[in-house]
């Protein structure tokens, strides 16, 4: 998504150069200024709620800021609600906003263009539902979990719990207790070394520590199943989810979405349920061979989809910001709407499988309905 930002930056920088002839003022044509955008409707039926908790690991310090002496996390929960009615919850906060928009490039676009983008989840509701499943959310590099929000608020309709680790010192903007923003420190050593392990094996830790402390500080844990959790990441948050899973046997399933792995498996193999799904990028022999690796080492349930037209941030909210960020998809990306309702189907699909015990043929193979879905290794090679 940077790249194509930087690519729309440079096209308006082009665009005024070249008009740098004297003309009429009448003869100059006005882009249409961005609107906010407005995220899909959550395919499940139940109303959804959501709001924030923060939590300090004392045990760790943080590993971005030597000044900080614990580690400290923002967790967003979307969860089936009571009522449907009451204030939508802003995208992110003004000042999230603002820094998010600087550190993507986003010319043009006004500061709070994401704050004003509208939600399904209402702030604070009351939660609804008993042995409710738990998916914890993690997200790429540089980006605050809120990129994720159309699938965690879809999941939460469905009757999932979902907790969106926000990592502070990994994103362009966190907000902390008493309105403190945590920029974006390992942006600065992001090309060091060993860097994604180190990287992946920190939020294998931020998951584990949630896991840990979230009975106790949300007021509607008691209605999550703790016998039934799984987590899904996007990028790195997917490398992240894998390494979760090695690291805490309490995430009984995972999803990568479209991220590069990091996280060793043992030669014993990782007997749970696991599913990749990503762009053309991840074909099997194919510019990623991370995993192709992992693949082997996967000794149970396990599937690896890839999706034609899909591109890195396809499977996140970004095809849906694009038209807000004064955006135009590249010629043969698969439309936006199309992204969203791919990515919330099949990891529906898979959680229902694998926390609920419910027959999913959708992921049995390749279906009609869905044919930009490629079922590999074997299905999709040299695709």
């Amino acid at each position: 998504m940077r790249k194509i930002l930087a690519l729309a930056a440079g096209l308006a920088a082009l665009a005024a150069s070249g008009c740098a002839a004297p003309a009429p003022p009448r003869a100059a044509a006005v882009p249409p200024a961005p609107v906010p955008a407005t995220l899909p409707a959550p395919a499940g039926g139940r109303p959804v709620g959501t709001t924030v908790v923060y939590l300090k690991d004392t045990s760790r310090r943080d590993p971005w800021n030597p000044d900080a002496e614990a580690r400290e996390l923002k967790v967003t929960l979307w969860y089936p609600a009571a009522r449907r009615d009451g204030p939508r919850a802003p995208y992110m906060s003004p000042r999230e906003s603002e820094l998010t928009l600087k550190g993507l490039r986003a010319a043009g676009v006004p500061a709070d263009m994401l704050h004003r983008t509208w939600t399904n989840a209402v702030a604070g509701a009351v939660p609804a539902g008993r042995r409710l499943p738990l998916v914890v959310l993690s997200p790429g590099f540089t980006k605050p979990v809120s990129t994720l929000t159309s699938l965690a608020e879809d999941l939460a309709a469905r009757g999932y719990v979902v907790a969106g680790i926000d990592h502070p010192y990994e994103n362009h903007a966190t907000t902390l207790p008493g309105g403190r923003i945590a920029e974006c420190l390992a942006c600065d050593v992001d090309s060091d070394p060993g860097f994604g392990t180190g990287l992946v094996q920190g939020r294998a830790a931020d998951v584990s520590f949630v896991l840990d402390r979230l009975p106790a500080a949300w007021r509607g844990a008691g209605r999550i199943d703790r016998e039934r959790i799984a987590m899904v990441g996007q990028s790195i948050g997917g490398a992240a989810a894998l390494a979760a899973m090695v690291k805490d046997p309490r995430v009984r399933a995972g999803v990568d979405l479209d991220g590069t792995t990091y996280a060793r498996i043992s030669g014993g193999g990782l007997p749970r349920p696991f599913m990749f799904v990503g762009n053309p990028r991840h074909t099997p022999g194919g510019a990623d061979n991370s995993w192709d690796r992992d693949w082997r080492l996967l000794t149970g349930w396990k599937r690896w989809l890839v999706v034609s037209g899909a591109e890195h941030g396809s499977f996140t909210d970004a095809p849906l910001l694009a038209g807000a960020l004064g955006l135009t998809p590249a010629p043969g990306t698969l439309p936006a709407a199309r992204a969203a309702e791919i990515t919330r189907t099949y990891v529906a699909a898979f959680l229902d499988r694998h926390l609920r015990s419910r027959p999913q043929p959708l992921l049995d193979g390749p279906s009609p309905r869905y044919a930009e879905v490629a079922f590999c290794p074997d299905a999709c090679h040299g695709s």
